[in-house]
């Protein structure tokens, strides 16, 4: 299971518990109100920022694929846990597999 966010520290750069990378890639999303194509260029292990002009809340429920290299792809839920409304927003991964754990971190190079 994946280690939630200490929410009682200030702002999200502070929450986070896995460092990020920078790996610009296009993701697929689907759920509240919320379907097509984002970016990211900031993602971990514990989740990722969704470069997106959609108004998604805190705590809305997304279908992420993010597609890799060599035909692999993620497939997980996410939450919304902060919210940049017209910019884009913070998400969590939900009970990432431990496939899906591997390919991230086989895809940022640290694994």
């Amino acid at each position: 299971m994946v280690e939630e966010l200490d929410e009682s520290l200030e702002g999200p750069e502070e929450r986070r518990r896995h460092d990020r990378s920078r790996l610009i890639v296009d993701v697929f999303v689907d759920g509240h109100d919320a379907t097509g194509v984002a970016s990211t260029k900031d993602i971990s292990i514990g989740g990722f920022y969704l470069n997106t002009p959609a108004n998604l809340p805190e705590g809305a429920l997304l279908l992420v694929r993010i597609p890799f290299g060599d035909g692999k792809q993620l497939v997980a839920s996410a939450a919304v846990v902060y919210s940049n409304p017209g910019r884009g927003v913070g998400l969590r991964f939900l009970d990432l597999s431990e496939e899906n754990r591997t390919l991230i971190e086989s895809e940022l190079g640290r694994g």
